[in-house]
């Protein structure tokens, strides 16, 4: 599986412009999976179904499947690294990252005008291009963000995926 990471701070549009990416990649025949790392705590269970019931009685994981899809509530004790959390995913041919800025994939620094926060690539040899509303001033290929066809030309060429 090829990996390929957005880095971007909250806000940016990493979330946007992946949503745009995946079904060109699709389209092509590609199979595509997503990590998107949470910064604070979620459950997406809810308080009193059943899951939840198994989960706080002490359950270390909950599946639940129905027709159409399963998930795997997985209780940890500390923060899974993106390896780790990669090697759960079924085969595909590509995983988007969304988020774990900081860890050593390649990927595109996603910005918006007016952010106020620091740029990652100049610290991170891993960022490869950037996509941002406004240009960039960098010694890396630059896109426009709503340019999600020719961003994911280059992901796919910079990996290597069938043309």
């Amino acid at each position: 599986m090829e990996i390929f990471g957005f880095a971007g701070y909250s806000g940016s549009g990493k979330t946007t412009l992946i949503e745009k990416i995946i079904p060109i990649f699709v389209a092509e025949g590609l199979r595509v999976s997503v990590v998107k790392h949470a910064h604070h705590g979620f459950d997406f269970d809810r308080q009193g179904k059943d899951s939840w019931r198994h989960r706080k009685a002490g359950a270390g994981e909950v599946l639940l499947a129905s027709d159409e899809r399963w998930v795997l509530l997985h209780e940890s004790e500390k923060e899974t690294d993106l390896a780790g959390l990669i090697a759960r995913l079924s085969p595909c041919d590509i995983v988007l990252v969304e988020g774990y800025k900081h860890d050593p994939i390649p990927k595109i620094e996603v910005r918006r005008k007016n952010q106020g926060k620091p740029l990652i690539h100049p610290h991170d040899p891993h960022v490869v291009a950037i996509a941002s509303d406004e240009p960039i001033e960098a010694n890396l290929p630059f896109f426009d963000l709503d340019a999600a066809d020719r961003i994911a030309h280059f992901i796919k060429t910079y990996l290597g995926l069938k043309q």
